[in-house]
């Protein structure tokens, strides 16, 4: 880990834009040195939240700590941040080596010395061979690669990262998501990452941060989200939980641990139902249920056992599950 490593802090940091609040009041630490994710649903707070820690947007209340320094009103230049943006905003009359030195000619670093660390850094990231091109000759993922070139160069302690991989084709941006994992272990610093995909955020993260209207639903790593979600938002929004209700109680049941038989199972765990749909998926078929108790009700179903004895639509289906398998969730 790098010597100028430092955990970040939020303290009850909100933003407000008139009469709306996008960000309220949050607490959160980021270890030193972690691959953070900030995942949730379109204007839960995720982007304001990163913006605010870059600099590019003014707290309304609370702080932000980076080691022992409170950096909550410093200009983006001063606070050991760097940020790199969904469209890239590379320079499209720069080379990508000028594109890289770009800040450190603006602090008046000489041509030779910023060309230098610019080459180390696009050695870093695999395009040397492309250092003469303008953005408009390279690729999406070749862009990608110079932005984090550039934000690098400052020698941030925190790099943020606006849903960087958003722009990129599926097979490029699962490429792109080891190579920022890579990346991030190599260079040793922290990394804040905002995005809406949950894959993304599960393939990626140290720490995951799920948010809600502007709140914090739930941080842990994202075997914890995903087993244990604390909350019946984190449950849906993370996808493949069913949400039950049992004894007054709001309790989680992962999709691919609901079993379905075609006679009761004796065990008081079950519910009658009636296949709603038919997915195909790969690895496993997606059905889903209709009852009158859960709403939306699904089991993923194993490839083999599926074809064994496939389900047909409208088909009377029993639904269980082990007591095991359950998990509650916060009211």
């Amino acid at each position: 880990m790098p010597s100028n490593a430092a955990d970040l802090e939020l303290v009850k940091l909100s933003k407000r834009y008139g009469q709306t609040t996008a960000v309220d009041a949050i607490d959160l630490r980021i270890p030193a040195g972690s691959y953070c994710c900030l995942l949730g649903p379109s204007g839960c707070g995720k982007t304001s939240t990163l913006r605010m820690i870059a600099g590019h947007e003014m707290v309304s209340d609370g702080d932000i700590l980076l080691g022992h320094r409170n950096i909550t009103v410093l200009p983006p230049a001063d606070r050991g941040t760097a940020m790199m943006f969904q469209s890239y905003a590379l320079f499209p009359h720069l080379s990508a080596l000028d594109n890289v030195a770009f800040s450190l000619k603006m602090r008046g670093v000489g041509k030779p010395e910023r060309h230098k660390r610019a080459h180390e850094l696009l050695e870093l990231v695999a395009m040397t061979p492309y250092a003469q091109r303008k953005p408009s000759e390279l690729s999406g993922g070749q862009q990608q690669r110079v932005a984090l070139a550039r934000a690098l160069i400052t020698e941030p302690r925190v790099l943020l990262l606006d849903e960087p991989l958003s722009a990129l084709d599926p097979f490029l941006r699962i490429r792109m998501r080891a190579e920022l994992k890579r990346w991030q272990h190599e260079l040793g610093f922290t990394f804040i990452h905002v995005t809406h995909s949950q894959e993304e955020a599960m393939a990626l993260a140290d720490q995951v941060v799920v948010m809600n209207a502007g709140r914090i639903e739930q941080v842990a790593p994202p075997h914890e989200v995903f087993n244990a979600p604390a909350t019946e938002f984190v449950a849906r929004f993370m996808g493949g939980h069913n949400v039950l209700r049992r004894d007054g109680e709001a309790i989680a049941l992962r999709a691919d641990r609901t079993r379905l038989s075609r006679s009761p199972q004796g065990d008081g765990l079950s519910l009658q139902a009636r296949v709603e749909g038919v997915e195909y998926q790969g690895s496993y078929v997606l059905v889903t249920l209709a009852t009158e108790a859960v709403p939306e009700l699904a089991a993923q179903v194993p490839e083999a056992e599926f074809f064994g004895a496939p389900w047909q639509v409208g088909e009377p289906v029993f639904v269980s599950w082990a007591a095991g398998d359950v998990h509650r969730l916060a009211s």
